[in-house]
């Protein structure tokens, strides 16, 4: 979400790494991810236990078996760590040249004017410096449930009841989520029919250890951060790949094609299309100081360059000072009539410091522009509609395939209410085995380890509501892998853990569907001490993937 570090059209270029567009180049919202190591063409098969070593696993394999890439086996270790120190500081340096021409940056927290000024106080945005190693299968998994997810999220957001209901008792101990669900119930009397809905979502996953499977940690309805740099630092391994080839021996196509930024541009323009009103523009909704605003200028300059349509940049506080609502629904700011409005901002409570905040949100709400999300979609997307979707014969009730349920229930990890008190006592007593988490997005607010002791021991001896504010989730544990972070030109050798994201745009009008598709990916990849990934905040970095 936000800055930290959330099908019937074909998914050939998620499958298969040389196809797919090339984006940029030519237009110039803890939990532990089992060591797949890159492939340099020995295969070996390693023991599904959690404390099974690699070198273990060298041992006891036969390492002389040659195998294709489909057989379901792991690669034989290549450690980053035990690069010659020379080669990779030049590897490093390349690196570093690279993300300086190509724009992948972000605002230096040392320049007081980097969040609010372009081209001032820029520094590289924080990557690994080698691609990370996932197993193909489970890319194909989630980039095949993506559309399912995109139809679940906008059916959903059609049951105004069931959001109603299902968040009703946070009315009382979450002010944030109260005025979303005020705004939202608002619109439900007024009858209001949102015809054209465009959502830009990423489902965000970590592949579990234990158990193999590939589990979903969150689905992200506003504010998806990173498709610009994400398509970037894909671009940016692929180069370093090619360059030292002979040194490496890595294959560069094994590196998906990441067509993130493309399309969602794609997705923008076609919903600015429906709007049907070519004077109008695309409204991007951002925040007062945006250190990660050169993401967000990648995908207005792609909008722009691609399909020739205008976008401005304006925050909530200026939307209500300069915004107006015309007799026929058309929602204008600054004088511009406006198609769509694409929020990368409005997520979290801080983006609302008084009453003008908020009135800019209703007021683009009544309007006729498109939003993305709707307060509707925004809502779908909250953490316990993910735990309410997920218990028995829930999903039934938006979703008629029964292979879709599946495969859905499939990446579901454990998730429960605080009001079963079963699983309550048990996360008091194992603790290590849980997440907290509040309806909030962008990082930083999830409650781990001993602290979900302390606060659930709290919330029983006050004996609040305050146990409406949270869920539990299981916690996922992916096993570590050896990895190089870049950050503020510094390199750093460390064991990390990934969370795979994956974007997805769906825009309907009316009863068409115009898109249901996959949409790239972004891989953040953070040292295993640090719970929280979020990339900008300070705790992660942006990586790829090399599919093994």
């Amino acid at each position: 979400m936000g800055a930290d570090l959330s099908l019937p059209r074909s998914h050939t270029h998620c499958f298969n790494p040389s196809t797919g567009t090339t984006p940029l180049r030519s237009k110039s919202k803890h939990n532990s991810f089992i060591l797949y190591p890159f492939t340099i063409s020995l295969h070996i098969h390693i023991p599904q236990s959690a404390n099974f070593s690699m070198d273990q696993a060298l041992k006891s394999s036969g390492v002389e078996e040659m195998e294709t890439h489909k057989r379901n086996s792991m690669s034989l270790i290549f450690d980053p760590h035990k690069i010659d120190h020379q080669l990779l500081q030049k590897m490093e340096y390349d690196a570093l040249v690279w993300s300086s021409l190509h724009g992948l940056l972000v605002g230096d927290t040392n320049s007081l004017r980097s969040g609010r000024v372009p081209g001032v106080g820029m520094i590289h945005a924080p990557f690994s410096l080698l691609p990370m190693p996932f197993p193909e299968s489970h890319w194909k998994q989630a980039c095949q449930i993506a559309p399912i997810f995109n139809e679940l999220v906008d059916r959903v957001s059609l049951d105004g009841k069931f959001l109603q209901d299902s968040l009703s008792r946070m009315k009382n101990v979450d002010a944030f989520t109260s005025r979303l669900l005020e705004i939202h119930s608002k619109m439900l009397d007024a009858n209001k029919i949102e015809e054209i809905r465009l959502g830009l979502h990423r489902s965000d996953y970590m592949l579990d250890e234990q158990t193999k499977l590939l589990l979903q940690i969150e689905l992200n309805t506003i504010s998806s951060s990173f498709p610009g740099l994400s398509s970037l630092v894909s671009e940016l391994h692929r180069s370093l790949l090619h360059q030292y080839k002979q040194h490496l021996a890595l294959n560069p196509e094994r590196i998906p094609q990441n067509s993130a930024v493309t399309k969602f541009a794609e997705a923008l323009s076609k919903a600015w299309s429906e709007y049907n009103n070519p004077r109008a523009v695309v409204m991007v909704v951002v925040q007062t100081e945006e250190r990660n605003m050169y993401d967000q200028h990648w995908l207005c300059t792609t909008l722009k360059e691609r399909y020739q349509v205008t976008s401005i940049r304006k925050t909530l506080a200026e939307i209500d000072a300069l915004g107006e609502l015309l007799p026929d629904g058309t929602l204008v700011v600054d004088g511009e009539a406006v198609a769509v409005v694409y929020f990368r901002a409005g997520y979290a409570p801080s983006d609302y410091p008084s009453e003008s905040e908020w009135r800019a949100r209703l007021l683009m709400e009544q309007s006729s522009a498109i939003k993305c999300p709707s307060i509707a979609y925004h809502l779908a997307g909250t953490k316990k509609i993910q735990q309410e979707l997920a218990k028995p014969n829930v999903l039934e009730r938006y979703l008629e395939n029964k292979d879709d349920i599946v495969k859905l229930r499939k990446c579901f990890a454990g998730l429960w209410s605080l009001e079963d008190s079963n699983i309550v006592n048990d996360a008091i007593e194992k603790p290590g085995l849980y997440v907290m988490k509040p309806q909030r997005e962008g990082g930083g607010n999830n409650i781990y380890g001993d602290d979900v002791r302390e606060t659930l021991l709290r919330i029983e001896k006050e004996g609040s509501n305050e146990n409406a504010a949270y869920i539990l989730m299981q916690r996922i544990f992916p096993t570590l892998s050896p990895a190089i972070l870049m950050r503020q030109g510094i390199s750093q050798k460390d064991h990390v853990i990934s969370e795979l994201g994956v974007y997805a745009a769906y825009l309907r009008n009316k009863t068409k569907v115009i898109i249901n598709e996959e949409c790239g990916y972004l891989l953040r990849t953070k040292v295993s001490s640090s719970n929280e990934g979020g990339v900008v905040a300070g705790f992660g970095v942006i990586d790829s993937i090399y599919l093994v």
